[in-house]
């Protein structure tokens, strides 16, 4: 059996993983002194605002981005707003719609956050040959950009 055969259960078994026991402590590896607003539920938002394409962001983005039904994501996105991560304006082409961007201190938890996972990525291949750690830190940001978009 070849290796590339192996692939897809291999993938999988991390999913698994990193959904049971990476994602929902995530935040709380950044350090002690995290302000409590650190949540993954305002990182995700963060995320997708930032992950979205277009000069403007709206509620529909967020919840197409995250998968989640466009109520959860509105609760979401109030919950950021209200932390201080999200700044709410009337979009230019429909008044009716609220238009989302991040403020400085969603930038600062993206930024602690990317610091966070590229620390995660060393802490699991860090001890591979360099070569092999960015042919694969290449491979994943491909199959990332093809899924995600």
């Amino acid at each position: 059996m070849h290796a590339s055969s192996e692939g897809g259960p291999a993938l999988f078994r991390l999913v698994r993983h990193w959904a049971r026991q990476w994602a929902p402590d995530v935040v709380e590896r950044f350090g002690e002194d995290t302000p409590p607003s650190w949540t993954v539920p305002n990182l995700f938002v963060i995320q997708a605002v930032d992950g979205t394409a277009g000069d403007e962001v709206t509620v529909a983005d967020v919840a197409r981005q995250l998968g989640i039904d466009r109520s959860v994501a509105s609760r979401m996105v109030a919950e950021a707003a209200r932390e201080g991560f999200v700044a709410r304006s009337t979009s230019t082409r429909d008044a009716r719609r609220a238009v989302l961007t991040l403020t400085d201190s969603a930038k600062e938890f993206l930024d602690a956050s990317r610091a966070h996972q590229r620390q995660a990525f060393e802490a699991l291949v860090g001890h591979w040959a360099e070569e092999d750690r960015e042919r694969f830190a290449g491979y994943l940001s491909r199959l990332a950009d093809e899924v995600l978009g």
